[in-house]
């Protein structure tokens, strides 16, 4: 454990890890930016080779409360970043380290170590979605049994009166966007897999009412949370929602309408083709905002306000849910195609730097919410969401961006 707290603690001095490199245009039609593959292949086997169990060196937030990893959202966005890297690739390393990875908090009896159901985190659940494949492949019962406790929890979630899951226990009545990423996919898969598909009107109308209360019809974006109470001090007192977009969030539920459509059972329906259409809308008001440069701001609709800067970790997650949104034939057009290869090539200019042969990812909002009473800082204000600290090399970014790479690769093989 001292070796690894040793890389552990190089790595973070460090900066990072290996890079991109831009490269002189011959002309106006080719692209001014080569992603050196190799050297990001590098980096994601660095980051397996420098973590254990106990200290996976991307999760920066656990890093610096002086904590060990446990069981939270953070992680399991790196290790579906993984298992989706082994699904394209078969490379047995990748499904090796994310066995290694569950199997250590996961109890023969299906207990996980480091979980609550009693928190009614919703984020608690999103590492569940890589018990699915894990199962599948591994055979190991001890995966089936997690999944079917963290399905209990999914059960007797509280609600909105309008039937939305509450965030947490500690944001009563609220409904925040990054939280139909982290339960409704695997709401809809455990659904598919155990249940014959019985609840899926339940998970579409989550997202439907979203649809309803959240989006600016005027733009098509989405604000950041509601409260159904309408008694937070960070909402309107009319409407219940926040003041502002963010691009984490957005991206969130992003991801959380592609990977719910392609879990459901039933392609094709009308409630399937809705959620497919609130999809690719969605996509279209991102593309109006995008920045010349590939990548979006923190907050997406004001990119002129003083402090707004280009964010890693949303970008990543716009660019995957283009590419893949792409290659599983949810989305056609080849503009989505071009803004998802422009957005990962971006990041790659401006935040993937070799700084004494150490390759680091930059420009990651560590975190973002609203709340709880306790904690009037987070308000929701423009100032607020640019006060948050910017970080590198934390899995809210690498795992989006290891995600997006692998897209990258694929339509470029």
């Amino acid at each position: 454990m001292k070796i690894a707290k040793f890389f552990y603690l190089a790595f973070l001095l460090s900066g990072g890890i290996l890079g991109c490199h831009s490269v002189a245009p011959e002309n106006k039609s080719v692209r001014r930016f080569t992603v050196d593959t190799k050297v990001i292949d590098q980096y994601i086997d660095d980051l397996m080779t420098k973590s254990t169990a106990e200290i996976p060196v991307w999760n920066i937030e656990k890093a610096r409360a002086g904590v060990k990893s446990g069981w939270d959202y953070i992680d399991g966005c790196m290790i579906m970043a993984l298992l989706e890297l082994y699904d394209t690739s078969k490379d047995e390393k990748f499904l090796k380290f994310a066995d290694y990875y569950e199997d250590y908090r996961i109890h023969d009896d299906g207990t996980i170590d480091g979980y609550s159901k009693d928190a009614w985190n919703i984020d608690e659940i999103n590492g569940g979605k890589n018990l699915f494949p894990l199962y599948a492949l591994t055979k190991k019962e001890k995966y089936r049994l997690a999944l079917e406790k963290l399905y209990e929890q999914v059960k007797d979630q509280p609600r909105t009166k309008e039937g939305n899951f509450w965030h947490k226990a500690i944001y009563p009545n609220q409904v925040w966007l990054d939280g139909l990423y982290m339960g409704q996919p695997f709401y809809m898969e455990y659904d598919a897999t155990f249940n014959g598909g019985k609840n899926k009107d339940d998970i579409y109308n989550q997202f439907f009412n979203v649809e309803k209360i959240m989006k600016n019809p005027g733009d098509g974006l989405y604000y950041h949370a509601y409260d159904s109470s309408k008694t937070a001090f960070w909402c309107d007192k009319n409407t219940g929602l926040c003041q502002n977009y963010w691009l984490r969030a957005l991206g969130w539920f992003s991801m959380a309408m592609l990977d719910t459509i392609n879990h459901a059972p039933d392609k094709g329906s009308d409630n399937w083709n809705h959620l497919k259409e609130m999809f690719i809308n969605l996509q279209d008001a991102m593309l109006r905002v995008q920045d010349e440069s590939g990548m979006w701001y923190q907050l997406p609709a004001l990119p002129n306000v003083d402090g707004n800067y280009l964010e890693t970790s949303g970008t990543a997650i716009f660019a995957y849910s283009l590419l893949k949104g792409m290659r599983t034939g949810i989305l056609s057009d080849e503009k989505y195609r071009e803004a998802g290869i422009k957005a990962f090539e971006g990041i790659c200019e401006k935040y993937l730097k070799t700084e004494g042969g150490v390759l680091s990812l930059d420009g990651i909002c560590l975190v973002a919410g609203l709340g709880p009473e306790k904690n009037k800082r987070r308000d929701g204000t423009v100032a607020y969401y640019l006060s948050e600290p910017i970080v590198k090399d934390d899995a809210k970014g690498v795992g989006p961006f290891i995600l997006a790479y692998n897209e990258y690769k694929l339509l470029k093989k």
